[in-house]
């Protein structure tokens, strides 16, 4: 359907659109029009992503003259090959609606992992493992060599694309990773670099959070991008978390044994090239009393991960006079390995500032500031002028540099704290000294700084005023959207008792309670007697689900609920959780319904949804916070506090319902859709608590439901199931209109919005 807001014709490639979709392209074009940034929180399952994609690439459109290009972020591999394929489908619209000036660009770009077709790179079994493999293969110094000794091995992809240089391009198009490979192995072009290359040139870019967040990687990836750019960050509930991991680093004892021996391997090379090529180790030299290396001039092979500072953190000046030698630096690293060995050498706790840590640096290594702040672009040109490829074998030095430069960058925001052992196995020695960020906008702020509009939207940004706070930026559109429905398809509950009237819930003190847990165990039993198909439970961690598995497993009662239907469990394992995905889902397709056990904040939580008959239930035990005593957490806490007023009960509690609607809004994914949610925990009947819920699941949540026992859930579970049952009308009754055709939106527009909608 094609139709109008304001001065854009909007292209929606279906036939019926839902009226809050309309209402998200129309604050979103506000947001673009105003050259600002935006937060929208939209209901899982009304059609976000085509929103988005339709109003930017139709807004594109409408302004021929000053084309915008669109960044659409994700966190999954999995996410960026739906979106793409959504996007390919309102591709194929526009085209046939306007022809070849609807053509665009767009393609996925991931990692060489994801990307590869040479097969003998691609039996490395990690990501770096398979990046070096790369190196070997097409770094210009390894190309030199082959080109006077026909024995070294290269890549043939590789060379065909530096072969066909300019001519090198891909048609317009969309194009998933898979439609990458089969293009690449048809021309004979190497797939990864030749997505690298056609970035500037693309509409439309879908790749991962890293690729803008992260220093190491934006620097190479995103930097040609201009400021004409929408940049959309979906799912993006946990963004902050995102930042923080960006530029924070940990260093553990096995990290410092192996920066020895890379430093070793170092030494023995630079003592090679001494007497092989010594000219080499000069001209590095000579380049670094100029000022460092800069890297436009290395070509795409040889660019390594860039500066973990950000990009206006960095010095524009000469490297340190004790740092140009190659060996000096090799011993001013070893002086920085042996004081962070000692610093791991620590039966207590330690946290202190960044400064106090620079300066403890200085009087006992002998190390300054500045020369920590070079130390991982020295480390970087070292590595090229010595040629080296093994860069997965490298990745114990790069991370002390890592973490020397980011200590001798920021003052603000950053902790180092030294914990001699993980707090819940105190008796495993296990020493880590971590730096860890606390303030989320550092790694963003570039991001807003340098695009005109960043939008970030997810199903669950409640309560929306705390992230512009979190992230420090001022958006000049923020809302939340209602869910319109044709009948009452999602039905909230908050359990606070069993059939006992005993209270439930994890709070510490009571969750090891044996009438706590036979009380969970019950309601289950209850629920899978009376819920078809597949039921999917959340705990608070894997130790608790382990503990009260293992308990119902001595009582019988899981033996009750295997009667019923079959259980499957997520495990820390990737593979085995995916098996047992697998296999769930299989039983749920043959009738027999299944039981899958996960854990909040874990990988089944985030990415995998539960649609139709695959969650007709979802039981949420307990409040997921995360572990408070963790040092970390608790310097987070306090840096929130202190600079952004922000409380530590009000950010706990926001932290773990954001996990809690995420978990229980896997089970609904489309209005057609239908399933419940039980909020098992008397603490969720705390208004403070549960007014963070998102508004699309507290306007279903009626006050009868709010302090419920099991038998009165089973109750209102039949009658909820009973009521799905019957037939509906799709387009909605009562003067609702939930799916609206073009002539809708044409009535809509003349009379005003609020007529059709709710």
């Amino acid at each position: 359907m094609k139709f109008k807001i304001e001065d854009v014709t909007v292209y929606f490639p279906y036939d019926n659109i839902y009226p809050e979709q309309y209402e998200y392209m129309v604050e979103l074009k506000r947001a673009l029009d105003a050259k600002g940034h935006c937060l929208l929180e939209m209901p899982t399952g009304t059609g976000k992503t085509i929103a988005l994609l339709s109003l930017i690439t139709s807004y594109r459109l409408s302004r021929p003259d000053s084309p915008i290009k669109l960044v659409y972020c994700t966190r999954t591999v999995h996410e960026m090959e739906k979106t793409l394929g959504e996007l390919k489908i309102l591709h194929d619209y526009q085209v046939t609606h306007l022809g070849s000036q609807a053509k665009i660009l767009s393609l996925g770009l991931s990692s060489r992992k994801n990307l590869c077709v040479n097969p003998k790179v691609l039996k490395a079994e990690n990501r770096d493992s398979v990046d070096a493999a790369c190196r070997k293969r097409t770094a210009s110094w390894v190309r030199a060599l082959a080109a006077e000794n026909p024995n070294v091995e290269l890549c043939d992809y590789f060379e065909n694309h530096e072969k066909a240089a300019e001519n090198a391009l891909l048609p317009p198009g969309v194009y998933t990773l898979e439609d990458l490979r089969e293009f690449g192995k048809k021309r004979g072009w190497c797939p990864y670099f030749l997505a690298r290359h056609m970035v500037q040139f693309a509409n439309v870019i879908v790749y991962s959070y890293q690729y803008l967040l992260d220093p190491k990687v934006a620097g190479i990836i995103s930097k040609e991008l201009q400021k004409e750019t929408v940049v959309v960050f979906d799912e993006a509930h946990n963004i902050d978390n995102v930042c923080i991991e960006a530029l924070s680093v940990s260093v553990r004892r096995v990290t410092l044994e192996g920066a020895n021996r890379n430093l070793n391997k170092i030494r023995q090379e630079i003592d090679r090239f001494k007497a092989t090529d010594a000219g080499r180790l000069r001209a590095e030299y000579n380049r670094l009393i100029e000022g460092l290396a800069l890297r436009g001039d290395l070509s795409g092979t040889d660019q390594w991960l860039a500066n973990p500072a950000l990009p206006h953190d960095i010095l524009k000046e000469a490297v340190p006079g004790n740092i140009r030698r190659a060996e000096h630096f090799v011993h001013v690293l070893r002086r920085l390995l042996q004081y962070l060995e000692g610093r791991l050498d620590t039966e207590n706790v330690e946290k202190e500032s960044p400064v106090s840590f620079v300066s403890s640096v200085n009087s006992q290594a002998g190390i300054e500031q500045k020369t920590l702040k070079f130390c991982y672009d020295r480390l970087h040109s070292l590595m090229m002028t010595l040629e080296i490829t093994d860069t997965d074998e490298f990745l114990p030095i790069q991370t002390v540099c890592d973490f020397a430069t980011l200590v001798g960058t920021y003052a603000r925001g950053f902790s180092i704290i030294i914990e001699p052992y993980d707090e819940r196995m105190p008796h495993i020695p296990d020493p880590i000294l971590q730096l860890s960020c606390h303030d989320a906008s550092l790694a963003i702020k570039p991001v807003f700084d340098r695009f005109q509009s960043v939008v970030i939207t997810s199903g669950t940004l409640s309560p929306i005023d705390l992230y512009p706070r979190l992230l420090s930026f001022n958006p000049v559109v923020s809302r939340s959207f209602k869910m319109s429905m044709t009948r009452d398809c999602i039905c909230p509950m908050v359990l606070t008792r069993g059939s006992d009237q005993l209270p439930v819930s994890t709070k510490f003190d009571m969750r090891s309670d044996p009438g706590v847990v036979r009380n969970y165990g019950k309601l289950l039993v209850e629920m899978v007697s009376v819920v078809p198909d597949g039921v999917v439970c959340f705990f608070v961690s894997y130790s608790y689900m382990d503990g009260i598995i293992a308990t119902w497993n001595e009582t019988g009662i899981l033996k009750e609920i295997t009667q019923q239907k079959l259980v499957f469990f997520e495990t820390q394992d990737v593979v085995e959780t995916t098996l047992a995905l697998d296999n769930y889902r299989r039983a749920c397709d043959c009738g027999r319904g299944a039981v899958f056990f996960s854990v909040a904040r874990g990988k089944v939580a985030e990415g995998i949804d539960f649609d139709r008959h695959y969650g007709r239930l979802v039981v949420m035990f307990g409040v997921p916070f995360q572990y408070t005593l963790s040092k970390i957490l608790l310097a987070r806490l306090e840096y929130l506090r202190d600079t952004f007023q922000i409380k530590e009960g009000d950010f706990l509690t926001f932290d773990a319902l954001r996990q809690a609607a995420q978990c229980v809004g896997r089970v609904i994914r489309s209005k057609a859709d239908y399933g419940m949610m039980i909020f098992a925990d008397k603490r969720y009947s705390r208004h403070d608590k549960r007014s963070k819920l998102p508004g699309w699941i507290l306007s279903h949540l009626r006050d009868a439901h709010l302090n419920l026992s099991t038998d009165m859930a089973i109750h209102i579970a039949r009658e909820f199931l009973r009521k799905m049952a019957q037939p509906y009308d799709k387009t909605g009754t009562m003067g609702r209109k939930t799916l609206l055709t073009q002539e809708d939106l044409e009535k809509m527009a003349e009379t005003g919005v609020q007529d059709m909608v709710y």
